[in-house]
């Protein structure tokens, strides 16, 4: 964390994070709680728990985790006042479209599609009944910019939240609550580095050699390396915040210039 954080920005504030354990949404759960947010959030484990943080045990890539989760975060906050999707990945093989079996493009629409569309379900239309909410979807930037070697599930996912996102918001900003979307890039996580892994395995080579497919794919990163997570969790939470009233429907991107066209 950058230490700048107002303590009190989100006092108050009742904030679900699908995915807080790992990565972004670890680092989005740790801002949220450094500006006095309640938090809550769904995880299959907890190996590191962050000290004053609601976990909830559950699957989301599931309808009963996502309503497990929901249920339980309106029971120990009486409501949702802020809910951010960050949840998602790709953990289908490299080889191209062929690769991908039934089973892996459930697994990535699971994942990075529906466990947002379920819990936007069920706890927004607690939003809608007070008048006031915000949600903030994490896209990505595979959305207009995919790798076909190895993320096509997972990109085409993301378009669709992204387009999901766009939909809804136009339904439900005049009824008070504002929708926007975040768009990174490649982000230094754990998980960025477990996917380089499963391809250099598929294709030999070393993780540098990896790395620097996938920068070769994305044709470079112009600041010469990727957001860190806190960098994206600051985007995030400016967006959730109420000195972003007036943001509704929109895309974030941050990326270090990796799209290079308007």
């Amino acid at each position: 964390m950058s230490g700048k954080a107002d303590p009190t920005e989100f006092a108050g504030k009742r904030v679900l994070v699908s995915g807080g354990t790992k990565g972004l949404g670890r680092a989005t759960v740790a801002r949220f709680l450094a500006g006095g947010a309640r938090v809550v959030t769904a995880a299959r484990t907890v190996q590191d728990p962050i000290e004053g943080v609601d976990y909830v045990q559950a699957d989301l890539t599931t309808a009963a985790g996502g309503e497990a989760l929901a249920s339980a975060a309106l029971a120990r906050l009486g409501g949702i006042d802020i809910l951010v999707h960050v949840l998602g990945g790709s953990h289908a093989p490299a080889g191209g479209f062929a690769a991908l079996t039934e089973d892996h493009w459930l697994a990535e629409l699971n994942l990075n599609l529906l466990a947002a569309v379920r819990l936007d379900r069920l706890l927004i239309p607690q939003m809608l009944e007070r008048g006031a909410g915000t949600v903030v979807h994490v896209t990505s930037i595979q959305a207009v910019l995919p790798l076909p070697d190895s993320t096509t599930g997972y990109a085409a996912a993301k378009a669709a939240l992204r387009t999901y996102s766009k939909a809804i918001s136009k339904e439900l900003g005049p009824k008070g609550v504002r929708v926007n979307a975040v768009s990174p890039g490649w982000i230094m996580t754990e998980a960025a580095g477990a996917f380089l892994e499963r391809l250099r395995a598929a294709k030999g080579g070393t993780i540098e050699e990896a790395r620097q497919s996938v920068l070769d794919a994305l044709g470079g990163i112009p600041i010469g390396r990727g957001a860190e997570p806190e960098e994206v969790a600051d985007l995030i939470a400016y967006l959730a915040a109420d000195r972003a009233a007036a943001i509704h429907g929109a895309e974030f991107v941050i990326d270090g210039g990796t799209i290079r066209t308007v």
